[in-house]
């Protein structure tokens, strides 16, 4: 194997593959990065067996061939090198040799035959997403995941393509986030899966790069793959497509429609940032509790504890009755800090009753928004 490559697009490759490695000291390939080298591009893998990855990098290729490589000792080097072009060459044996001028590292490797296989979705459903749109609903849900591992069900985002829209669902049990989306979804095409929450990570963290992500999933598999315009990769180096695999999270997800509060709540329009920045301040003295005082044209937000006080007033679109109602100020800023909107309608009712931020979806959005918000209550 023997090709030449930029340095700043093989580093970028190598990032992309070194966040899915394993850590299994039983299997220490899982450590490595696959490298394929063919007709004009580099192929990267990594997986740790329950989430893999793979991408294609521009190159040129004089020698095709494979090798595995400690894929985060070769990013380091790869990073620090002071030369743009990196030439990589391998023989028989499972080492390379990555040399720019100046510069000559012999990096000692496993046989690629050893590295294993990425799995095939078979009889898979498939669907066809803009790839911002999945990124930003991921973003406006993930953070209500839980982290208690006994509840390993709602440690992950809820994906459920039913009848004319796809809804991403996260919840911990003390706050619950929604999102939905308008699209084609006919009867009996649907499905549903639970993302766990390092693919969702993953996700997340994407190449800015494409714009069609298709989602493909089976009971137990799921496969996202980020079409790269031709385009892009003169200026990215990334080409075809980057693939991301992963399990899905075993079990049943909850019925979350049943915590969806269905009452008559009074409604309140805020400025969403304003709310953002007046909940923060008054968190400076309580990060435990805030009060939010609801009356006509004004909100307070009040902040209490041993370190002192604090008292925040903005001005709201509201015209009914007084209410006060507290919250954990994570849960207020977490939905707040996550939804692009300029403003968000904020539901309420009294001390005992959860508060729901919602956003209906526009004309410039087919975006939904739900969060709902366990209180706490107030002596």
């Amino acid at each position: 194997m023997k090709f030449k490559i930029n340095r700043d697009h093989f580093s970028a490759g190598l990032q992309l593959a070194s966040s899915v490695v394993g850590t299994r000291k039983t299997m220490p390939i899982l450590q490595n990065v696959l490298i394929e080298a063919r007709e004009g591009t580099v192929r990267l893998t990594t997986t740790n067996l329950d989430l893999g990855t793979r991408c294609s990098v521009k190159a040129d290729v004089e020698e095709e061939g494979s090798v595995t490589l400690p894929v985060r000792e070769l990013g380091r080097i790869v990073r620090e090198l002071g030369e743009m072009e990196v030439s990589v060459e391998s023989s028989d044996s499972p080492k390379a040799t990555i040399s720019t001028r100046g510069s000559v590292f012999n990096v000692v490797g496993m046989d690629s035959k050893e590295f294993p296989p990425l799995p095939e979705l078979v009889d898979e459903k498939v669907f066809a997403l803009d790839r911002q749109e999945v990124v930003s609903m991921l973003k406006s849900v993930s953070y209500a995941q839980s982290v208690n591992e006994e509840r390993y069900m709602l440690k992950g985002v809820f994906f459920q393509f039913e009848k004319g829209k796809l809804s991403l669902v996260a919840t911990d049990g003390r706050r619950l986030a929604v999102t939905n989306r308008e699209m084609k979804v006919t009867e009996g095409d649907g499905g549903e899966f639970i993302l766990p929450s390092l693919t969702v990570t993953e996700l997340e963290k994407l190449p800015n790069i494409g714009n069609a992500i298709n989602i493909s999933f089976t009971d137990r598999q799921v496969a996202f793959e980020l079409k790269v315009d031709s385009e892009e990769d003169e200026t990215t180096g990334f080409r075809d497509s980057i693939y991301l695999v992963s399990k899905v999270v075993e079990g049943k997800y909850p019925n979350y429609k049943q915590v969806i509060p269905k009452d008559d709540f009074n409604m309140a329009e805020i400025e969403r940032e304003l709310m953002q920045e007046c909940v923060h301040r008054a968190a400076l003295v309580s990060d435990e509790k805030v009060t939010l005082r609801i009356k006509k044209g004004e909100m307070e937000i009040t902040g209490q504890s041993t370190l002192g006080d604090a008292c925040e007033s903005m001005g709201i679109d509201y015209d009914g009755e007084v209410a006060t109602v507290s919250f954990n100020p994570r849960f207020l800023l977490d939905p707040l800090k996550s939804l692009q909107r300029d403003k968000v309608c904020l539901e309420f009712r009294d001390d005992m009753s959860p508060g729901v931020f919602r956003v209906e979806k526009g004309e410039e959005s087919k975006l939904s928004f739900l969060c709902v918000v366990m209180p706490i209550r107030t002596d």
